[in-house]
């Protein structure tokens, strides 16, 4: 008994395997054709789509090519349209060009018909004048030469005065209007103007401090006036200096740097040439300011850095006593105006008459006319050519090439001529009015000449029986053309000729 349960069991789990796995086997076929019949039902519902989608793609692919088929032959329809517009527009130009063909023909043909009678008409001139010169036996230049001689001796009485009076009346009516805008111009312009002298007052807060810049022996002067170039007058003037110098860049360098040794209390030669020097710097680097706000204050904002600087150097240079810097602010702003109300360029007017003395800024230390020097500036940073025509002739030495040119030439003379302005020696003065009454008195048939009005006018007194009236017109204006061409001045000169007939009797 106890041999046979050990293998009753063995056969048992035998069984029991060999019962499991043919289970487990039935399982796994049912398994395997339920998975079968759902992939085969899966197909078949994709083959119904795929169907479904040709049969949509085809109607699709159809209505498409339905489509394109229609705007073909819409297309097809269109060119044959344009097609036959272009033909019929080519037919008509043929036509045109086909007219035009004949008309100028036909002109041809009339211009070689009118120089013909052209040439028969010359040809009839040429022999009149031929049969005249034979008649007359004179030459045609003798004959017109004998008319104008004869003309003018039997109306030179009513030329004169014919030309007198339109010269007048022109006269009036220009001064008139000029008159209005340039007194226009001046009342609008308010700016105080400061006349440089030769001389700047240093103020001392000690009088001690004379003996410092004096130093031992005078050394510290003597450098102080070797490195700037001025001359320092220390005289019995309580606290005071006065630096003496035709150059008022020089004067500023030695009151900046007499500014700088009293605040620094070292006073001595070593010392003296570092202030100046650091007196240099800071007044180059204020040039530029001071070029700039010229500039802002007309309104210009366009000029190169370079220009603002020498425009600044301008601030330290005087002519006749004017400070130049101040007297081109004014011609900016007189020109300004008076561009504005004759319709020209104002801001073309404005730089030129700003820039126009830009080369004193170098002249005495680049040979040439400061005119000439200035056109070069100019041109060298790029500044438009119209501004440089503007400018080049305010001394008249380039002709007016724009009517900006008169503009400037205007306010040139406007800020230099006023009372006040400049300062002349008496010298130049008397020399200038000799010079107008000699260049008068060489003339032919004048008998006094006199300049008056401070040398604005110009009255010369000829002989009568000598100058008639057409002649006393002619000697006005050679007179004026040889004071222009030999003398130099600020403004203008007029010049008046005065004949005069005088008949006396003494009844008894």
């Amino acid at each position: 008994m106890e041999n046979s349960f050990p293998t009753l069991f063995a056969v048992g789990l035998f069984l029991g395997l060999v019962i499991g796995y043919f289970g487990r086997r039935a399982w796994v076929s049912r398994q395997a054709s339920s998975i079968e019949e759902k992939v085969k039902s899966r197909l078949e519902e994709a083959e119904k789509k795929s169907k479904s989608v040709l049969l949509e793609a085809e109607d699709k692919a159809s209505s498409i090519l339905a489509e394109a088929k229609k705007e073909e032959k819409e297309a097809k329809v269109q060119l044959e349209g344009l097609q036959d517009r272009l033909l019929r527009r080519e037919e008509t130009l043929d036509k045109k060009l086909s007219a035009l063909t004949a008309d100028e023909a036909r002109l041809r043909e009339k211009s070689e018909e009118l120089k013909k009678k052209e040439e028969d008409l010359k040809e009839i001139r040429r022999e009149a004048e031929a049969r005249l010169e034979k008649i007359s036996g004179l030459t045609k230049e003798a004959a017109r030469e004998e008319l104008f001689s004869q003309l003018k001796e039997d109306w030179s009485g009513d030329l004169a005065a014919l030309l007198q009076k339109m010269s007048k009346e022109r006269l009036e009516e220009t001064e008139k209007k000029g008159l209005e805008i340039i007194t226009m111009s001046l009342e609008r312009y308010a700016r105080s103007h400061v006349s440089e002298i030769t001389t700047s007052v240093f103020h001392l807060s000690d009088e001690e401090l004379k003996g410092k810049i004096i130093g031992r022996e005078g050394r510290n002067i003597r450098a102080l006036e070797r490195a700037t170039g001025v001359e320092l007058v220390i005289d019995e003037t309580p606290d005071s200096i006065a630096i003496s110098s035709f150059d008022p860049y020089r004067r500023e360098v030695a009151r900046m740097a007499l500014e700088k040794l009293i605040k620094d209390g070292r006073i001595q030669p070593a010392k003296i040439e570092e202030k100046v020097e650091e007196a240099k710097t800071e007044l180059n680097k204020r040039i530029l300011e001071i070029g700039e706000g010229a500039a802002n204050d007309v309104g210009i904002y366009d000029l190169p850095k370079e220009i603002l600087q020498l425009l600044g150097r301008l601030h330290f240079r005087t002519s006749y006593g004017q400070n130049v810097l101040t007297h081109s602010i004014e011609m900016a702003y007189l020109s300004q105006m008076m561009a504005g109300e004759l319709g020209l360029k104002v801001e073309v007017a404005k730089k030129g008459a700003l820039l126009h003395d830009i080369g004193k800024a170098i002249d005495h230390e680049v040979e040439g006319t400061h005119v000439e020097l200035g056109r070069k500036i100019l041109k060298k940073y790029g500044l438009p050519e119209e501004v440089i025509q503007a400018m080049q002739s305010h001394h008249s030495d380039y002709p007016y090439a724009t009517p900006e040119a008169y503009v400037v030439t205007a306010a040139d003379v406007l800020s230099a001529a006023r009372p006040g302005a400049r300062r002349d020696t008496l010298e130049h003065y008397i020399k200038r009015l000799g010079d107008l009454e000699k260049i008068a008195e060489g003339f032919p048939g004048v008998r006094q000449a006199y300049a008056i009005s401070a040398g604005r006018e110009l009255r010369v007194f000829v002989i009568p029986e000598k100058v008639d009236d057409f002649r006393a017109l002619e000697l006005a204006r050679e007179i004026a053309n040889r004071i222009q061409s030999e003398v130099k001045y600020p403004g203008e000169i007029k010049v008046n000729v005065i004949r005069e007939v005088r008949a006396v009797e003494y009844a008894r």
